[in-house]
């Protein structure tokens, strides 16, 4: 099998175990690197001692994270299993690659607010929604129009991390906002279906299911691109959502406009969300299923950040001299 034929091999099983399309490009990135780096050698000809020499490079001489190693280490386990039908055994001996201890980048909710108000448009309805919602980027550019209830004020994220769906607040302060968008969003439909297009990418087989829905109202993106592309599967022209990047750059653009000192992501409104939360006395078990995540562990993190501390605990310095 050829590396381009390998390559096709593997995109065709990661679409059959419904990888999402950033986890088969990272997973293909790894092996790519891994062939580089065993100088262009066919990985059928290559074996466990093989992957054991490249991810001890990846911990020693890269200095990866540890989780950054396990994902290249699951990537040859797919390879291996999967498009090759080669399952490695058990990998031992590997030196193991840093756990780093991260906290958090979280803002206050004053710069939090400064940043928001030095965004326009549509990035700042985005922000706005990670900051109020805890979304992850890719979920909030991914939203469709049935995603969101404005009776219940509930929003609704579909096939988040882990392939899991779950139901966050809709803020009462966005309700008009987003129901412009809502509105701005259907006539650009409209206007793109007048001219042949208008139709979206479905999510996994639905499509043949419904080969309709593609074109079906409820299905639109909340924040369409401003360009259609040629798909040669729906054989029409088809709108995706914004591009994550757009919101990146407008965040990072306006924590520089108003000179915050501190590095500003799109995540970090994310961080922001939990904490204030948190600050705010709300049950960490909600704060976790509002975040999606799987385990309460994770949510703890932000209980490290808390201006008064995991336990409550106040500085001797801020005590009263005896």
């Amino acid at each position: 099998m050829s590396p381009p034929r390998l390559l096709t091999r593997f995109r065709e099983r990661a679409a059959v175990r419904r990888f999402s399309p950033r986890t088969t490009e990272a997973y293909i990135r790894w092996v790519r690197s891994y062939i580089r780096y065993h100088q262009l050698r066919h990985p059928a000809s290559l074996g466990v001692t093989d992957v054991r020499t490249y991810l001890g490079y990846l911990a020693t001489e890269r200095r990866v994270a540890s989780s950054t190693q396990n994902q290249a280490l699951a990537a040859l386990r797919f390879l291996y299993a999967e498009v090759l039908e080669q399952p490695l055994p058990v990998v031992n001996g590997i030196p193991a690659a840093r756990i780093p201890h991260v906290l958090p980048n979280v803002l206050s909710r004053v710069d939090a607010h400064r940043v928001l108000h030095a965004m326009t448009g549509v990035p700042q309805l985005m922000a706005r929604l990670l900051y109020g919602t805890g979304l992850r980027l890719q979920e909030c550019c991914a939203l469709r129009l049935k995603d969101l209830n404005f009776a219940r004020a509930e929003l609704i994220v579909r096939r988040g991390k882990g392939d899991r769906d779950r139901v966050t607040m809709l803020p009462e302060r966005l309700h008009a906002a987003l129901q412009q968008q809502v509105e701005t969003s259907r006539r650009m439909r409209q206007v793109r279906l007048g001219r042949g297009g208008g139709a979206v990418l479905l999510p996994h087989a639905f499509e043949r299911k419904h080969s309709s829905a593609s074109r079906h109202a409820a299905w639109w993106w909340l924040f369409p691109a401003s360009r259609e592309f040629e798909s040669p599967d729906y054989r029409v022209r088809v709108t995706h959502h914004i591009h994550p990047s757009v919101l990146q750059r407008a965040v990072s653009d306006a924590g520089r406009r108003i000179g915050l000192d501190q590095r500003v992501g799109c995540h970090t409104f994310r961080h922001s969300f939990a904490t204030h939360l948190l600050e705010a006395r709300y049950d960490i078990r909600t704060v976790q299923e509002l975040l999606g995540h799987r385990d309460v562990s994770t949510t703890m993190i932000y209980t490290h950040v808390l201006n008064r501390g995991g336990l409550g605990v106040r500085s001797p310095l801020d005590m009263d001299p005896p």
